[in-house]
């Protein structure tokens, strides 16, 4: 059964894949580290994830922050079990053909357990956006990297041409691409990822005009839910998921619903409401996000007090579907 297949038996739980976020950001690699590792010894708990900044976004500014790549590499080398990724690669640190290659390799070191979470990364934003109080935090992270922001239709349009040249250096054999931002002459990728024809892709964000880039191309569709969105408005961007599904002419189902949660260690019974929430919205994807520290056992914890009673799915039935 994939993580979108619906029970038929109305008496049972819908089937829900759960999974992990560790935030690295002011928090050590040894803490990541022991986390994965005892996750990937529990089965409620499908895969695991990290982020793509490089400046943290809140708490003290001299704080340290791991690339999310190279560690996520790491991390994969070391696991057995869980399905991995970001949340979400930003599309603007690196070029498109560049992560390909990235991407492919950490497939090829995981044994296919690869999952591409992509966004359309750093663009002009007003103060407050996406749920994080005060000025765009990108501003400062992209000027000490020397990278810079886009308008955010640019951003939108540069993300469309990532995923097409990410299917065609996955599936050809030389590709040439030619686009408003990008252009290859002669790409390789060998070795191919493991997953034909490529990892799965997971596409993060909530506007309208990205919601129809997920309808056309994405396996996954991710978006921040409490506290940073309210389940309300998790379930109305559903529904405008779903209108351009129907335009069209996708099965709305073949997209794995995906939510972020933020735990809390004191309050479980809360968190829990908060997933059965998101659940009945028709989320069937639920991401942990968890706070630092990060607590001895925090892994059976999570299943024990949060994930328990609900029908998980396993890593081994966890890969979304691929569209054509």
């Amino acid at each position: 059964m994939t993580a979108t297949t619906a029970m038929t038996d109305k008496a049972e739980a819908p089937a829900v894949r759960f999974g992990i976020k560790t935030t690295p950001m002011h928090v050590s690699y040894e803490d990541i580290r022991r986390v994965w590792l005892e996750a990937d010894t529990v089965p409620e708990i499908a895969d695991a994830w990290l982020w793509d900044h490089l400046l943290p976004v809140a708490g003290p500014k001299d704080g340290q922050v791991h690339e999310g790549w190279t560690l996520l590499s790491a991390l994969a080398a070391q696991t057995e079990r869980l399905r991995l990724g970001l949340l979400v690669t930003s599309n603007r640190i690196r070029p498109p053909a560049v992560l390909g290659k990235m991407a492919s390799t950490v497939d090829v070191i995981s044994g296919g357990r690869l999952t591409l979470g992509l966004g359309v990364g750093g663009t002009h934003q007003p103060p407050g956006a996406g749920g994080i109080e005060g000025a765009n935090p990108a501003i400062a992270e992209y000027e000490a990297y020397g990278l810079s922001l886009v308008p955010p239709g640019e951003g939108l349009a540069r993300l469309a041409e990532t995923v097409t040249i990410l299917k065609g250096m996955w599936t050809r054999d030389v590709f040439d691409f030619d686009g408003r931002y990008y252009r290859l002459r002669g790409n390789r990728c060998e070795p191919k990822p493991v997953q034909r024809p490529g990892p799965p892709l997971l596409i993060g964000g909530w506007g309208t005009r990205l919601l129809r880039l997920v309808a056309e191309h994405a396996d996954v569709w991710n978006v921040p839910g409490p506290p940073h969105n309210t389940v309300g408005y998790v379930a109305e961007r559903a529904r405008v998921l779903d209108a351009h599904c129907a335009e069209l002419g996708r099965d709305p189902g073949t997209i794995t619903r995906s939510v972020q949660v933020l735990v809390s260690y004191d309050d479980p019974a809360t968190t829990r409401e908060t997933v059965g929430h998101l659940v009945d919205a028709g989320m069937n994807h639920i991401v942990l996000s968890l706070p630092r520290p990060y607590p001895q056992g925090v892994a059976r914890w999570l299943a024990d007090e949060i994930i328990a009673g609900r029908h998980s799915v396993s890593a081994s039935a966890a890969r979304p579907p691929t569209t054509a």
